[in-house]
């Protein structure tokens, strides 16, 4: 079984997309975006306008958000010759490799990350940063590469000033490759949600642009009931499959923070539809379940999901949602902590076994990507013709275009 999932081509997740369609700007209002419903029990596409998303949901569905916060992850700097280079900051690794407490450190940091116009940095760069009526000077030191990303140590002496309050002050937000236009002032809150608290993601979690307060009142008000998990977004997401089969991509590793009165809220909710905002909640919740399914079995390294494990271990399969819940409960207890911190490679292909989600709120996906494949999971080879209809009826694709609800 598990060559069959390795075996999956990838251009049979192709459809073409021109540029023009693209949207390279937020509709007007965040909830003026079209959405898509697709009803799978009744195969019907209804087009309707984001607003409008609480006439399709009611007191059995509950949604789930992704509260990961897009950092200002892109700085824009120069050599001593004048030379422009770019140095987009992916995720910390010294003196922590936790986000939340990497934003907070002083003094001196090291991040991976990818660099533009590297061969031009030869020498370590001074950065000034403009920051409350005064200038941090910040030293950049670019260390040996590795698999195409870059060690980067930033310095600055400034003992009340953390790593976040002076990327924040310069740096830029981190659009997509495929918006070719250079980030904006408006960009600051349209490619942020409503509902971001944590920093950490280098790209946004794009389901949830289209929410407003109003929007998650009303749909309270409904009694449609709302909670959070984090993941913060790596700029791996973007990453293109370029083998032929799947089998030949390797996925990118993201961090998840779930807390432990979400996974008591998951036991005592079990009768209802869990609903993912987003593909990022969707790989968040599934690796909850892997990540359990791992402690009541009592395998290895249970807080890291590998990307084929659950594809190559059957007996994960057999554990149950309350099993596994159970398991992870028990950890904290036993660690003392109120707060899963873990990460996941997960792949989730059209032949995955979803465990938690649903249903799914999620933008168009980029031709021949693993974000595809994870809708296919959802839609079968329905993936085609809802496509086609949004292509046929004026959709926006991508990150700043309009959104789907598969349920």
């Amino acid at each position: 079984m598990n060559d069959l999932n390795r075996n999956i081509r990838i251009e049979d997740y192709d459809y073409p997309l021109p540029e023009s369609r693209i949207a390279f700007y937020p509709a007007a209002q965040r909830d003026d975006s079209k959405l898509l419903i697709f009803n799978k029990k009744e195969g019907k596409i209804t087009d309707a306008v984001f607003h409008q998303l609480p006439d399709f949901l009611n007191e059995n569905h509950w949604l789930v958000f992704n509260d990961s916060k897009v950092i200002h992850a892109r700085l824009q700097v120069h050599n001593a010759t004048g030379a422009a280079i770019e140095i987009f900051c992916l995720e910390p690794l010294s003196p922590s490799i936790d986000p939340a407490v990497a934003f907070t450190l002083s003094g001196s940091v090291t991040w991976k990350c990818m660099v533009g116009n590297a061969r031009k940095w030869k020498h370590p760069i001074e950065i000034e940063v403009p920051l409350h009526e005064r200038v941090i000077h910040v030293r950049a030191e670019r260390g040996e590469a590795v698999e195409g990303t870059f060690e980067v140590t930033f310095t600055w002496p400034d003992a009340d000033v953390s790593f976040a309050e002076w990327v924040e002050a310069y740096g830029k937000v981190p659009l997509p490759p495929y918006i070719r236009r250079d980030a904006e002032d408006s960009d600051m809150e349209r490619y942020q949600t409503v509902y971001a608290r944590y920093d950490g993601s280098v790209a946004a979690p794009t389901a949830g642009l289209h929410f407003t307060d109003d929007l998650l009142h009303t749909l309270n008000v409904k009694g449609v009931e709302t909670e959070y998990v984090t993941l913060h977004v790596g700029a791996g997401t973007f990453k293109p499959v370029s083998s032929e089969t799947i089998g030949g991509h390797f996925m990118h590793e993201e961090k998840i923070l779930i807390t432990e009165s979400f996974i008591r809220k998951l036991l005592d909710n079990k009768d209802k539809q869990l609903v993912a905002v987003g593909t990022t909640v969707t790989r968040t919740l599934e690796s909850l379940f892997v990540i359990g399914a791992k402690l009541h079995l009592g395998l290895d390294n249970p807080l890291v999901v590998e990307q084929w494990e659950i594809y190559d271990n059957p007996e994960i399969h057999k554990v149950s949602v309350e099993q596994s819940l159970a398991a992870i409960l028990s950890y904290l207890q036993a660690h003392d902590t109120d707060m899963l911190r873990a990460a996941t490679r997960l792949i989730i292909l059209p032949t995955y076994t979803r465990h938690i989600v649903g249903g799914l709120i999620t933008n168009f996906h980029q031709p021949k990507s693993t974000l595809l494949l994870l809708i296919s999971n959802f839609l079968g080879e329905d993936w085609h013709r809802i496509y086609q209809h949004a292509l046929d009826n004026g959709y926006r694709f991508l990150s700043y275009g309009d959104a789907n609800l598969y349920y």
